[in-house]
C-alpha cells in the first residue's frame, strides 16, 4: 500500500512519513533533487521513506513511475510548482483528489478575483494586461481598481513578480520590468489592499470547512511584498473569528472547494477581510510545523487521509493544543553565494527554545532579495501566545547573520521554488 508524494514543501516531510506509517501506508517521494530534503531526510531512519529521483517536470516520466508503483493508493501534491501536474496525474490514475478544475482555478489569481467579485465577495474585478496596449491597460486599471494598485503574475508564488504601482508612470515601469521576466501565468492588476495580512489555515472535507487557526504575515516595508515574520495562532475576539469563518466558508464554496487543506491569504482592511489568494495546500515555510506543535496534533495525517479519500479525523478532533509559535525568515544583507550563518551558537541562551531551520546549502546562489527566493533559513521560537512567540523569534533572529560572498561568473542554476 503506497502513497506517493510529488515533491514537497521545504519542511514537513518527516511529519508526513509518520502520518503515512500511522495509517499503514508506505510513503514514496518523487523528486528531481533529493538534496533539497536533506534536513528532513537526515532526521529520519534510513529506510523510513522511498526516495526516487526523476524529472518531476516530465509528466510522462512521473506517470510511468506511478504505473509501476505497486498498490498505488494516493498521490499528494503540496506545492504550487507541481500542483497542476499532480492534479492531471491524480485524474489520470483515478485517485482521490480535488476536482482538477478547482485547482486550475485556484492557480489563476485573476480568475478567482473575478469569480468572487461576481459573488459579492471582492471589491473589484481583476484587470488583465492586454498583449500590446499599455495605455489601454493603464486606463482600465485607473477605472477598475484605481491607484495605488498591485500588478502581479496570475500563477505567481513566493511573492515573486509583484509590483506596487502608485500611478501610471509606476505602472509603465512595472510593465517594462515584467516584460523581462519569465512569468508562470499572465500579468494582471488588482486593488491595493491596505491593512495587515494574515493567512487562514483551513481543512475542508465534503464541502465543510474547519478553521484551524490564523497565521500572521508581517511583511517588508513597501514597495516590497516580502514575507518576513509569521506567528500562529493569532488570537481573534470570538465575534471577529465567527465573522471570519463565515467569510471563509463563502470564499471556498464560491470556488468549489470540497476537500484538502487551504492556505487562504487575506488582508484585514477597514471594510473587513479581502482575499489576496487561495493556496490549495498546507502553508509553506514552517506553517505546517507550527500547526503541529500549536494544535498538539500531526496535521499531516489529514493530508494523507484526504489523499486516500478518507474523511480526515482532524475535522472532528478535540485538539489538545500546545505552545504558540513564530518564525522569522533569514535573508542576507546582499545577494551573493551563501557561505553560512553567524551567531547560531547564541540561540541556546535565548528564551523560546529557538531553532535554525536551514533552507539553503553552502554554495547556493541568492540573487533575489525582494521575495521568498532570498531567505537562507528560518529562526523558529515558541511561547504562550503568538505575540510573545513573535517577540522571542525576532530577538533570536537578531542574533544571527546570513553570510554571502560575491558571485562568480559560472554557478549552478537556482532551485525551483516549492510554493
Amino acid at each position: 500500500m503506497t502513497l506517493v508524494c510529488l515533491e514537497s514543501l521545504s519542511f514537513g516531510l518527516g511529519h508526513l512519513v509518520r502520518a503515512a506509517d500511522a495509517l499503514g501506508e508506505r510513503l514514496r517521494l518523487l523528486t528531481r533533487d533529493p538534496s533539497y530534503y536533506r534536513y528532513e531526510l537526515d532526521r529520519l531512519p534510513a529506510d523510513a521513506v522511498d526516495v526516487t529521483e526523476v524529472d518531476t517536470f516530465d509528466t510522462q516520466a512521473v506517470a510511468a513511475l506511478l504505473s509501476a508503483t505497486p498498490d498505488l493508493r494516493g498521490l499528494i501534491g503540496s506545492t504550487d510548482t507541481w500542483m497542476l501536474v499532480g492534479a492531471e496525474l491524480t485524474a489520470r490514475f483515478g485517485l482521490p483528489g480535488l476536482d482538477p478544475a478547482v485547482l486550475r482555478l485556484c492557480r489563476d489569481k485573476a480568475a478567482v478575483r473575478d469569480l468572487l467579485h461576481t459573488a459579492g465577495l471582492a471589491r473589484s474585478r481583476a484587470v488583465r494586461a492586454p498583449d500590446a496596449a499599455p495605455a489601454e491597460f493603464a486606463a482600465l486599471v485607473a477605472k477598475e481598481t484605481g491607484f495605488p494598485a498591485v500588478v502581479k503574475d496570475t500563477a505567481g508564488t513566493g511573492s515573486q513578480n509583484v509590483w506596487l504601482v502608485r500611478d501610471e508612470g509606476a505602472l509603465d515601469a512595472a510593465l517594462r520590468e515584467a516584460a523581462e521576466r519569465q512569468l508562470k501565468g499572465e500579468l494582471f492588476a488588482e486593488p491595493y489592499l491596505a491593512g495587515p495580512v494574515y493567512s487562514a489555515e483551513t481543512l475542508t472535507w465534503d464541502g465543510c470547512t474547519r478553521l484551524l487557526g490564523v497565521s500572521s504575515r508581517l511583511m517588508s516595508p513597501e514597495p516590497r511584498f516580502r514575507e518576513e515574520i509569521t506567528a500562529f495562532p493569532v488570537a481573534f475576539p470570538e465575534r471577529s473569528r465567527a465573522e471570519l469563518e463565515r467569510w471563509l466558508d463563502g470564499v471556498l464554496a464560491a470556488v468549489g472547494y470540497t476537500d484538502r487543506f487551504a492556505h487562504v491569504e487575506f488582508a484585514l482592511t477597514s471594510d473587513g477581510p479581502e482575499l489576496i489568494e487561495i493556496n490549495p495546500r498546507i502553508g509553506g515555510a514552517l506553517v505546517g510545523e507550527g500547526m503541529c506543535r500549536a494544535l498538539g496534533y500531526n496535521v499531516y495525517e489529514a493530508m494523507a487521509e484526504t489523499a486516500l479519500g478518507r474523511r480526515p479525523r482532524l475535522m472532528d478532533a478535540d485538539l489538545p493544543g500546545g505552545p504558540a509559535v513564530a518564525f522569522v525568515l533569514g535573508y542576507p544583507a546582499r545577494p551573493g553565494v551563501f557561505t553560512g550563518v553567524e551567531g547560531l551558537d547564541r540561540l541556546a541562551d535565548l528564551p523560546g527554545s529557538p531553532v535554525w531551520y536551514p533552507v539553503k546549502q553552502a554554495g547556493d546562489r541568492i540573487e533575489h532579495l525582494d521575495d521568498s527566493r532570498g531567505y537562507a533559513g528560518i529562526v523558529y521560537a515558541e511561547a504562550e501566545t503568538a505575540e510573545l512567540a513573535t517577540h522571542r523569534a525576532v530577538a533570536a533572529a537578531n542574533t544571527v547573520r546570513v553570510l554571502t560572498e560575491a558571485m562568480p561568473g559560472d554557478t549552478p542554476a537556482e532551485r525551483p521554488v516549492r510554493g
